[in-house]
């Protein structure tokens, strides 16, 4: 025989109920948690995108040149190198983004950059040796 009366079993049940229904909801966040903390990140170098109200992608490194996309604020891209260009807000740096079949250029003014980002003209050089020395009969 139990040393509760009803009234008292009823509660402990429902507080039971609770408490096991916010384990279980506890287990399904914790279980969420680590999939949210991982985020995708492209590998080095990358850029994350400091503005607020987010980064027109140009053709070229220059405001004159055509907006060709758009990056949200803390939007993360590869960079393939950087180059000297058109000053913005003091920064004359500007980044050709990785992974396009078309030029597509961040100004470094509003992109934090993850790891080291080479100059244009050292990886493009280098890229273009590669390739010759790759396929050396190849033509144009």
């Amino acid at each position: 025989m139990s040393l509760l009366t009803v009234p008292a079993r009823r509660g402990l049940r429902r507080t039971v109920g609770a408490l096991t229904g916010v384990l279980a909801m506890g287990g399904v966040l914790f279980a969420a948690a680590p999939a949210q903390a991982v985020a995708a990140q492209p590998a080095l170098p990358y850029g994350t995108v400091t503005s607020p109200a987010g980064l027109n992608v140009r053709q070229f490194p220059s405001t004159d040149s055509s907006v060709v996309g758009f990056l949200a604020y803390h939007a993360q891209v590869g960079l393939t190198c950087k180059v000297r260009a058109q000053d913005i807000d003091g920064n004359t740096v500007w980044y050709l983004m990785r992974g396009s079949s078309h030029e597509r250029w961040l100004s470094a003014r509003y992109v934090a950059n993850t790891g080291t980002v080479s100059y244009c003209n050292t990886v493009l050089t280098s890229a273009a040796s590669l390739a010759a020395q790759q396929h050396p009969h190849a033509k144009g």
